[in-house]
């Protein structure tokens, strides 16, 4: 018996664990997709992408909220991007848009970046697979969301 609530616990653990984990990745990753769009927005003269851009925009802070709230219920923290990726994302794209600043060349950071979510939100989500339902499903609301935002940039490019 003991061995049994022993391994209960062990998965119970590893679900808290995976859950709060895979939440946080997402809360990350959103607030990446945040900063990227609020950065190309202020240089976007073409209606068309600022329209995609806006369309976007809102999904991903409604998902952050929602990790946020999650993890505040579950009495952990978010997480804030990682410095030099955040870092990195700002130097790229000030280059990038510094060189060309046309619409197709700010259709590509976007693209790039919905693509590196993509694979992390698909690596994180083979990683933590003992998290629950409810944290599941928001990771691949936003990998949809991103998926979709990929589709919606391809005329842009």
């Amino acid at each position: 018996m003991a061995v049994c609530n022993s391994q209960e616990n062990q998965k119970g653990n590893s679900m808290h664990h995976d859950t709060i984990a895979l939440l946080q990745e997402c809360s990350s990753g959103c607030k990446m997709a945040i900063e990227s769009m609020e950065r190309i927005r202020t240089q976007v003269t073409d209606g068309q992408l600022a329209q995609l851009i806006n369309k976007y925009y809102d999904p991903h802070i409604k998902l952050e909220t929602e990790c946020r709230e999650l993890l505040m219920t579950a009495g952990e923290p978010d997480k804030e991007p990682n410095i030099m990726a955040r870092t990195s994302a700002m130097m790229q794209s000030a280059i990038k848009m510094a060189r060309n600043d046309d619409t197709s060349q700010a259709a590509k950071i976007l693209t790039e970046g919905c693509n590196m979510g993509i694979q992390s939100l698909s690596s994180y989500m083979n990683e933590y697979k003992a998290a629950d339902e409810k944290s599941r499903k928001i990771a691949d609301r936003l990998r949809e969301l991103e998926t979709n935002m990929v589709g919606d940039l391809q005329p842009l490019l």
